[in-house]
């Protein structure tokens, strides 16, 4: 997938879930990333905001520690 396009969903989970409370939102974020994307987009996730978390939404970024790393592909 495109850095954009991956750029672009995550930034769209996160604006749905603004309007609740920080704490909350982020856990929806990353309860919505770790049911619907596959381990592949997941990886590419972390890929790019271990890089720089530019582009990304700060919900996104606070999300990371409850999404589930996918293993590093060999």
């Amino acid at each position: 997938m495109s850095p954009d396009k991956l750029t672009y969903m995550a930034n769209q989970i996160a604006k749905f879930f603004h309007s609740q409370p920080e704490n909350e939102a982020a856990a929806g974020v990353a309860e919505h990333i770790n049911k619907f994307w596959e381990p592949r987009m997941r990886r590419q996730l972390f890929e790019m905001t271990d890089a720089s978390g530019e582009g990304f939404d700060p919900l996104v970024i606070s999300a990371l520690g409850e999404i589930r790393r996918p293993e590093a592909q060999q």
